[in-house]
């Protein structure tokens, strides 16, 4: 029986409409919703399209409700950019650099060249190509903020794109706390895939390019770029159309084509918003694993991309029995195979609500056993029996963040 104070609707989650009343007077969520079949329909409507809509609802209200203060929503994202809005071209400048002077390569080679352009569908349009060895082309735009607004109270940009597959670079610009007129840049590379996507990339992420300049300080950024370079670009896998065999190969590295919708940074908090019970992999059925999974990673990016502060907690296959009988093992890399207790996970869940530690973080957690020679050594906590037991920090502390 649940508690009298507990209130009761009913609502679908693949139906976003009928959520807005199941926040309404919530400040934080946790969803352990999954769906009741294994048909690929039912786990993208409920783990991916589900937990995007619940975000999305939760978001929104927290907004509407700012905005009935005469505010801003602290869980808003801030927008940078959207180029299908009238004049969100203009103060875009393309530059082009080497990272070495190459005098006699500089004579054969094809150069470079770049348009940064609006397309049909109202996106920005970055594309080109370069050929001079250690070259590389940038869009990059001074950033214009309201007023008495930095990009300190944010933790991260999101990046709304239709990539070609390359990898890119998204570029800095500081000024110097101690010297304001001396410039810092920082960077920080992230991969593509074709078709659209959200790029999510925290600011803790971003690293110097000169090594002695000290960590991002996010309050003094000002500009902001995208890069292009060939000697960064990966190679791929590519089908050999005669032997189906798969080899690696770089595919015209040379040449670039990235659509982008928006840029928006996303807030910062002490504390998560948002707890989302997904799974680790372990006990699904063969024929059932890989459907299963894949929404499941779609539900955790669409709230990693929401702007809300979140936690996503992968437990090993859950079992009916008592709770706080057994230390847990917290871990991340998909690597744990045991059981947890249903009454283990519960706790945790209610545990990472108020501790700032669990924020922005993504983890396995299971039973505790003895690894496999080879495996490496898990963080092992001692799960005490005690509600005052301050178990998750230490265990957190030690995983990645962002992640």
């Amino acid at each position: 029986m649940l508690p009298r104070s507990v209130q009761v609707f009913e609502g679908d989650l693949g139906d976003a409409a009928t959520l807005k009343s199941a926040v309404e007077g919530s400040n934080k969520i946790i969803c352990c919703a999954t769906a009741r079949s294994s048909m690929t329909v039912d786990l993208y409507r409920v783990d991916h399209q589900g937990v995007y809509n619940l975000a999305k609802v939760f978001q929104d209200y927290n907004h509407n409700l700012a905005q009935m203060r005469a505010g801003r929503s602290s869980k808003s994202k801030l927008l940078i950019a959207k180029f299908s809005l009238p004049d969100a071209m203009k103060g875009w400048e393309l530059r082009t650099g080497t990272y070495f002077a190459d005098d006699i390569g500089a004579k054969y080679d094809a150069g470079m060249d770049a348009e940064f352009t609006l397309g049909e569908d109202g996106n920005a349009v970055f594309s080109g190509y370069v050929f001079t060895r250690g070259g590389y082309i940038e869009v990059t735009k001074k950033l214009s903020l309201p007023p008495g607004l930095s990009l300190e109270r944010f933790e991260g940009l999101l990046l709304s794109v239709r990539g070609d597959g390359k990898v890119y670079s998204l570029i800095l610009e500081a000024c110097s706390m101690d010297n304001p007129p001396q410039n810092m840049i920082y960077f920080a590379r992230f991969s593509t895939r074709i078709g659209y996507s959200r790029v999510r990339i925290p600011f803790n992420i971003f690293r110097p390019l000169n090594l002695k300049d000290p960590p991002l300080n996010s309050f003094s950024v000002h500009t902001l770029a995208i890069r292009f370079e060939p000697r960064k670009q990966r190679p791929v896998p590519v089908r050999n159309a005669e032997n189906g065999v798969s080899a690696k190969t770089i595919r015209d590295r040379n040449s670039f084509n990235l659509h982008i919708d928006y840029i928006k940074a996303l807030p910062g908090g002490q504390e998560t918003d948002f707890i989302l019970i997904s799974c680790a992999g372990a006990g699904i059925h063969p024929d059932k694993h890989q459907k299963v999974l894949m929404a499941k990673q779609g539900g955790e990016a669409a709230l990693r991309n929401s702007g809300l502060g979140y936690t996503i907690i992968r437990p090993g296959p859950l079992q009916v029995e008592p709770g706080g009988q057994k230390a847990l093992v917290f871990d991340q890399g998909n690597r744990i195979s045991q059981g947890i207790s249903c009454a283990d996970v519960a706790d945790i869940c209610v545990k990472a609500l108020h501790n700032p530690i669990a924020r922005n973080r993504s983890f396995d957690v299971c039973h505790e056993y003895i690894s496999e020679e080879g495996q490496g050594l898990y963080e092992l906590v001692a799960h005490l029996p005690d509600k005052s037991n301050n178990y998750l920090t230490p265990a957190l502390s030690v995983l990645q963040k962002n992640t």
